[in-house]
């Protein structure tokens, strides 16, 4: 019998439930291999994991379809022409009622040990309270204040 961990690398990764459902971030991942991509969406289930991140996914999009035809040859042989055709495959990771600055970890770990040939790209969101934004006016008018000077300037 294998010890438990052990045996958790063949199960599905564990996952934790979201409390309000609110989207933090969007991971997609992107490859020209399946195999890849699989692995590295695995891997960033099981991150999330034990960051205590709500992660929904992976969840696959649409495949992006390149094709172009060139000539074997130049001049009199344009009809004896060669296709060519790339399939980068998609997946999807949404994390949800996450702390931004774990979010934050949770990116930096897997793009320093995340799988080689898989592309990143995150889409991060930031809530604020309704009592914090008067910090955010206050900050308008203190730059608004060390501009006056150089506004006057300005145009001359």
């Amino acid at each position: 019998r294998l010890p438990r961990n052990v045996a958790a690398i063949y199960l599905r990764p564990l996952r934790r439930t979201p409390t309000h459902g609110l989207p933090v971030c969007d991971l997609q991942l992107r490859s020209f291999s399946v195999r890849q991509l699989t692995l590295a969406a695995d891997f960033a289930m099981r991150a999330a994991y034990y960051l205590h991140l709500p992660a929904k996914g992976p969840v696959p999009l649409p495949r992006i379809t390149e094709r172009w035809t060139v000539p074997r040859s130049n001049f009199v042989h344009k009809k004896s022409q060669e296709n060519f055709e790339r399939v980068t495959v998609r997946r999807l990771v949404q994390i949800q009622d996450g702390d931004g600055e774990v979010v934050k970890a949770w990116l930096g770990f897997l793009m320093k040990y995340c799988v080689s040939g898989v592309g990143m790209k995150a889409n991060l969101w930031e809530y604020e309270g309704v009592g914090e934004r008067k910090g955010v006016e206050e900050m308008v008018k203190e730059a608004e204040q060390g501009m006056e000077g150089r506004w006057n300037l300005f145009g001359r």
